[in-house]
């Protein structure tokens, strides 16, 4: 028997775990166990201060629902989602447009509609049209391509946060025409507050932090043979452009509303973005996030 200090206790916890089956699983478990040690002792953690940390952790999983991701949200906030994926990009075959987070909104399900239909069900505001192409890396175009798109309204609100899991609003499903192009009609989404009523919003506040994301709409790409892109289109004149919560804005994704006479639907403002899909390797996703009414299912 031996008298485990706060070194010995994870070299002791290392060897019990040496037989790991699962290569992978023994590479990422050793790693959380050396770093979860380190920082414990980096901090000189208190018996008091674990517990409030399990505590946290605790709320956190409490306050996920079939609607509301709390976890996702709490690897937002804390950059955890943009590091995974810089490091999924960083590894690709080869690089299409940036990619930006999923977030905690994302729904599967949502109606496909057709080119140029709104996205919209009751506008109160002069709606915009978001319009471009979609292609590969050298401008061929990709048609039949799912673009799924979700939002919040001109309110700063996800259907999931006024008409629950049941309803749906502000996300549609479109497949490109056999010219890579796709559009929509919208209106512009106002920025918001991420969560505040839970766990990570008190988490938030004590960090003296806005908690704001700039106004945003997302989108999930997908074709046969590609990458799947998870990105969104930031508003350039939104306040939080530069300071989002969730660190998800990249300067080539930020845009602007503006009269466009390309735009294939006249009159409205319009914003135009062409997205470019790298090539996949067999099997690859590289999703950050799920649907939540998924997650809690499982």
């Amino acid at each position: 028997m031996q008298d485990l200090d706060e070194f010995s206790a994870t070299e002791a916890a290392l060897a019990q775990m040496a037989a790991t089956p699962n290569p992978r699983l023994k590479e990422i478990v050793d790693a959380a166990v050396r770093h979860l040690h380190a920082f414990a002792r980096d901090v000189n953690l208190t018996p008091e201060e674990w517990l409030a940390g399990i505590g946290f952790l605790t709320a956190v999983g409490k306050a996920c629902t079939p609607v509301r991701q709390e976890f996702i949200l709490l690897s937002d906030v804390l950059g955890v989602s943009a590091v995974v994926n810089a490091l999924h990009d960083k590894k690709a075959r080869e690089l299409g447009s940036q990619s930006s987070l999923l977030g905690p909104f994302y729904r599967e399900g949502a109606p496909e509609l057709q080119l140029g239909d709104s996205i919209v069900k009751n506008p109160s505001v002069a709606e915009i049209v978001v319009y471009g192409r979609i292609t590969d890396n050298n401008g061929a175009p990709i048609p039949n391509a799912l673009i799924q798109v979700w939002q919040t309204s001109e309110h700063g609100l996800y259907d999931l946060q006024t008409l629950g899991e049941t309803g749906m609003d502000l996300r549609a499903n479109f497949r490109s025409d056999k010219e890579g192009n796709y559009w929509f009609r919208t209106v512009r989404p106002l920025g918001y507050s991420i969560p505040m009523d839970g766990p990570v919003g008190e988490m938030v506040r004590h960090q003296n932090r806005h908690g704001f994301r700039p106004s945003h709409i997302h989108f999930l790409i997908g074709g046969d043979g590609f990458r799947e892109l998870v990105t969104a289109l930031y508003f350039g004149d939104d306040e939080h452009i530069d300071s989002d919560t969730v660190f998800g804005v990249s300067g080539s994704l930020v845009v602007s509303a503006k009269d466009d006479p390309n735009s294939p639907v006249k009159g409205p403002k319009a914003v135009h973005y062409d997205f470019r899909l790298a090539r996949a390797a067999p099997g690859e996703s590289g999703r950050v996030g799920a649907d939540p009414t998924k997650l809690a299912a499982e």
